[in-house]
């Protein structure tokens, strides 16, 4: 007999207990009949379209009193606002607790966080007045990201007023990731004796599972691989969080429909056997069709392990770190030309300080330091070298810029002073991240290179091979690309579907994503603000599943931060062979 064990941790989860028995005699919940055609099922499972979902509990010290005979009666307005939005809309407010400087409001508030985007919040604490009418207590601002990704137990916020002078208290926020289960079931499926189909060939069997749904009907989410030519399979063990499996209901109707394959995708029905995870232990599971006995299902091996979120690695410590790589290739035309990509107004961002902007404003909330290595490349220096990896801000051996802005003047600088040559290489930035992540491979580092160029790489052989190196290691590669050049080989490196090869070397896992601006900028009206917000989201989208997809690789469990200090600058190199430099 299988027995589940399973560890702490999480929302609800799949345990062992005493309940009585399912009774097996009970018809399983009426399904719709789902056809499978090219591999598809009608009604397929869909995750759902966020990083994760926050519960938000909210409580404040120290209000002010604004009444005369009592003490104010507060509530909390919560207000939200995308970066692309001119003003904030209210999400929820908790309920009025009468005569109370340090409230604890009950009411939860849930909010769904996006790590690609940036999503202010407002907290705005009021006094409930008699009429409908209030008077303000204090508000406090901040983004979800910076509450997300705090470390310790309560974020705490100041909260501030019409006067500067006085002492408004704190607002004090508690946020917990929003999920029914996180484990994910390791199951190595068999099968016996399966009903042969076709009377001169054995079946090429494989399984696909469901699971219920509220109004009886079937979603499929899971798929073992397809068995060749035998009628005793053992498949690949199947991998598949538990929320996706039964959402942590241990008497959910799972299905199980096995197929043989036909290769014009017309697969044919072996047999259907129904289980929950309560049963699950109680193998064989026999296999029917109509009236007919298929064979059955056995179950040869199956573990449970918990499942670490995005979140779980960046509340415990893990850090993202932000690299910049900025094309100075001579296809950009020297920045004084309208034409050009690089040409600086007073008005409007140029391409590259959109896509800067639109990145690294949304990675600074993920790196304690605020310190960013950036560098240009395809440069002709003053010196008279030409340089494919040269510091943005001049000095080789500290290569750092203090945020965002920082960032934005050393590049301004750099216009001026060095001349647009080429060609466009991006290996030598690659490389240079990698020697640096690859000794940081402790899972509470993981570095983004942000590489914004505006035409077709020059070293596509060598850049294949340092992305390839760099899959094995903490690192994720966003390229955008500026201008009206065609990138359609650049697209190969952001490998979706196919893993990236280059001379018999496969990439390890997807690490690319290339996005082309002028889908975001040309956009019927579309603001700067909008197009920065638009970007981020499509470009950023893919960092929390390498990210968890990597430290999982490894087998790197989220680490208990044992101080709040931030970590030690992590140091890019200029070049692979130097040394770590300590600040």
């Amino acid at each position: 007999m299988l027995t589940i064990h399973v560890r702490g941790g999480g929302g609800g989860c799949i345990v062992k207990d005493d309940k009585p028995e399912v009774d097996k005699d009970k018809p399983p919940p009426r399904s719709i009949d789902a056809k499978l055609i090219s591999n598809e099922i009608i009604k397929p499972f869909e995750p759902p379209k966020f990083t994760s979902k926050l519960e938000l509990t909210l409580s404040c010290r120290n209000l002010l009193n604004k009444d005369i005979a009592t003490k104010s009666d507060p509530y909390c307005k919560i207000s939200m606002m995308e970066s692309w939005q001119g003003k904030y809309y209210e999400i929820a407010r908790t309920e009025t607790i009468d005569d109370n400087l340090n409230p604890e409001w009950v009411t939860k508030v849930i909010v769904n966080y996006n790590f690609e985007t940036i999503q202010k919040m407002k907290f705005d604490v009021r006094d409930q007045d008699i009429g409908g009418l209030y008077e303000s207590l204090g508000v406090f601002e901040t983004t979800l990201s910076d509450i997300a990704a705090y470390s310790g137990g309560q974020f705490v916020g100041k909260l501030k007023g019409a006067s500067i002078l006085r002492n408004f208290g704190e607002i004090i926020i508690v946020s917990e990731e929003v999920s029914s289960c996180k484990q994910i079931f390791d199951i190595e499926f068999g099968a016996e004796n399966l009903r042969k189909l076709l009377l001169f060939r054995n079946n090429d069997p494989f399984l696909v599972f469901y699971r219920a749904n509220e109004d009886g009907s079937y979603s499929v989410v899971a798929k073992t691989n397809v068995a060749q030519s035998t009628q005793n399979p053992t498949w690949k063990p199947l991998v598949v969080k538990a929320r996706n499996l039964c959402n942590g209901d241990l008497d959910r109707s799972i299905k199980i429909d096995c197929y043989d394959r036909r290769r014009n995708g017309n697969h044919q029905k072996i047999g259907t056997c129904y289980t929950t995870m309560r049963t699950f232990e109680s193998a064989p599971l026999n296999l029917v069709q109509g009236r007919k006995n298929s064979g059955c299902i056995k179950i040869n091996r199956f573990s449970v392990r918990e499942d670490f979120t995005f979140l779980d690695y960046i509340r415990h410590g893990t850090q993202i770190h932000f690299v910049v790589a900025i094309d100075f290739t001579v296809s950009n035309i020297v920045h004084t030309d309208p034409k050009s990509l690089h040409f600086m107004t007073s008005s409007r961002s140029n391409p590259y300080e959109i896509a800067l902007r639109s990145v690294g404003e949304i990675i600074q909330h993920y790196d304690n330091s605020l310190i960013y290595p950036a560098f240009g490349f395809g440069a002709k220096l003053p010196s008279g070298e030409i340089s494919h990896q040269f510091p943005l801000n001049g000095n080789p051996a500290h290569p750092y810029c203090k945020g965002i802005e920082e960032i934005m003047d050393h590049y301004r600088n750099c216009l001026k002073t060095v001349e647009l040559y080429g060609p466009t290489n991006f290996a030598p930035v690659i490389n240079s991240t990698s020697a640096i992540a690859e000794k940081y491979q402790d899972g509470k580092h993981y570095f983004v290179l942000l590489i914004i160029t505006d035409g077709i790489i020059s070293d596509m052989r060598q850049t294949k091979h340092a992305v390839v190196s760099a899959s094995s290691l903490p690192v994720s590669i966003i390229i955008v690309g500026v201008g009206n050049s065609k990138f359609d080989r650049m697209k190969d490196l952001d490998s979706d579907i196919f893993k990236l090869t280059v001379d018999g070397r496969q990439a390890e896992r997807d690490i690319v994503q290339f996005v082309e601006l002028n889908k975001f900028v040309t956009k019927k009206g579309s603001t700067t603000v909008r197009s920065q917000a638009d970007l981020a989201k499509e470009v950023l989208a893919e960092i929390p599943q390498q990210l968890t997809g990597f430290m999982e690789s490894r087998g790197h469990k989220p680490q208990i931060v044992q101080e709040m200090a931030p970590d030690p600058t992590v140091i890019v190199p200029t070049a692979p062979t130097m040394d770590m430099l300590d600040i």
